[in-house]
């Protein structure tokens, strides 16, 4: 690697350290596939400006985590610190779609079964050789 190129790729890794402020976990659980949309908050006047562009992003229309790092360049993590931040301003909300949104006004209701097909789906997906539960007692 020549000197030119080390020292862009050590002023990007700084640039990505001084936007999170040095921090590498996100306050929040978020996902690679959670979506975002504007909330009624606004973000701190000491935020990157990335993050206006996040708000921005999302006031177009829902995003989810992933695209909003590929349209920003920026890595997942960075993004989620920033989107963690956004959520505590109010400034970004995760919303509840309604085939995941419990039916009825009971809220002892339950998940929906769409949500609880999801959930199974994605567990299949992720242990494809869970063939047996283990039984209790």
């Amino acid at each position: 690697m020549t000197w030119d190129g080390r020292a862009a790729e050590e002023a990007t890794f700084v640039r990505t350290y001084t936007l999170t402020r040095g921090r590498t976990k996100p306050r929040h659980l978020l996902g690679l596939d959670t979506v975002l949309e504007a909330g009624s908050g606004r973000p701190g006047p000491a935020q990157a400006e990335e993050c206006a562009e996040i708000l921005a992003l999302c006031r177009a229309h829902r995003r989810s985590v992933t695209e909003l790092a590929g349209r920003l360049d920026r890595p997942v993590t960075v993004v989620k610190v920033l989107v963690s931040d956004l959520l505590d301003a109010d400034a970004l909300v995760v919303p509840v779609t309604a085939p995941y949104a419990a039916s009825g006004s009971d809220s002892d209701a339950g998940p929906s079964t769409q949500l609880l097909a999801a959930v199974s789906a994605g567990l299949k997906r992720k242990f494809p050789n869970a063939t047996r539960y283990p039984q209790a007692g």
